[in-house]
């Protein structure tokens, strides 16, 4: 009929608004992380901070728990990375990517408190593992794409080695309580690439 718009053209305004009020509550969430530490964060507060209703956040976050992974997937999330030619450049790329989010105003914060909800009684640990396992995914494919290539030992055992690549940033920021810099990057680099690396 004329003056019709032809069907799927036509956009609501829910969307936009949706996603403003998404990352009003993340954000809001690692505000107060960065403010104040984990403790700070629960729904009230969120809401307040955020401007958005309780319900809101509920609808969406159903717990604290999936609220706060949420908020550290916004720092700490999925990379990815393009085919570099060796595994030692696209080692430094995640390392790399990983020390500028935890360089981050309350990053380290949000890191510790993640940890620590992890580890509380009635925490979900599914939620957790499902979270480590998003963000040391594109880690896993970068091993499995040396070994294709001939630049990661064959044998390599891959989730070993992405936890090999993940922990020691992390335990440098939360348990030395320093922060990591680009020569600790190249160290793990150097290292990394030795254990797992070819030699052919």
């Amino acid at each position: 009929m004329v003056g019709m718009q032809p069907r799927g053209t036509v956009k609501g305004p829910g969307r936009p608004r949706e996603e403003r009020a998404t990352g009003a509550v993340l954000n809001a969430v690692v505000d107060l992380v960065t403010e104040q530490g984990i403790g700070a964060v629960t729904m009230d507060a969120v809401a307040a901070r955020a401007g958005v209703s309780k319900p809101a956040i509920y609808r969406r976050w159903p717990t604290k728990q999936d609220l706060i992974i949420a908020a550290a997937e916004t720092r700490i999330g999925v990379l990815s990375v393009p085919d570099l030619g060796s595994f030692r450049a696209e080692l430094h790329f995640v390392l790399t990517a990983r020390l500028e989010a935890y360089r981050l105003p309350g990053s380290d914060r949000l890191i510790a408190g993640l940890i620590g909800a992890a580890a509380e009684t009635g925490a979900i640990r599914g939620q957790y593992a499902e979270y480590t396992e998003r963000i040391t995914s594109e880690t896993r494919r970068i091993l499995e794409r040396g070994i294709a290539r001939g630049d990661v030992q064959p044998g390599t055992d891959v989730r070993a080695a992405a936890t090999l690549v993940a922990a020691p940033l992390l335990f440098r920021l939360i348990g030395e309580q320093e922060m990591p810099d680009s020569r600790f990057v190249d160290a793990l680099v150097d290292l990394v690439a030795r254990a797992v690396g070819s030699a052919s």
